[in-house]
């Protein structure tokens, strides 16, 4: 799709469920009926779920930003490397005083990482198929926590 590879695709594809999932549960509270989704049985529990997911992706975005900063050496490594920490400072000192609000929070978080993923890639070191890919996962991971932020 899009010229991107299969796993990096599929990979990211799957990294979406629980995003997609816990906006859906806490959308519609209730439809969650098996024991191995019973954690999501509650709105609440569909937004916690959101805000830790989110919280945890925005951070392992950091780390894929710093692996971009080491394919350069000196001031561009180093400008790379402090970029690559915002996102997962973001996601730890942005804490709303309510989940909506730190939902609403990490919506923000994913737009600036999606400009940081860009601006990696202008400076050539992301793969030629990363944007392609950012934007369509960033997309759909901004929905889900809007939906939650709505609630």
């Amino acid at each position: 799709m899009f010229g991107i590879p299969r796993a990096p695709l599929i990979l990211g594809l799957a990294g979406l469920l629980p995003f997609i999932a816990a906006a859906f549960v806490s959308t519609f509270p209730g439809t969650a009926s098996d024991a191995q989704t019973a954690h999501l049985l509650t709105a609440v529990d569909g937004l916690a779920a959101l805000s830790l997911y989110g919280t945890i992706i925005l951070s392992f975005m950091s780390g894929v930003l710093w692996g971009f900063a080491t394919k350069v050496e000196g001031s561009k490594a180093t400008i790379g490397y402090v970029l690559s920490v915002l996102p997962a400072l973001w996601a730890f000192f942005l804490r709303g005083s309510s989940v909506t609000d730190t939902l609403f929070y990490l919506s923000i978080g994913f737009l600036g990482l999606l400009i940081l993923d860009y601006y990696f890639f202008r400076k050539g070191l992301t793969p030629p198929w990363w944007m392609r890919l950012r934007i369509m996962l960033t997309v759909i991971v901004v929905v889900c926590l809007s939906i939650g932020a709505a609630q």
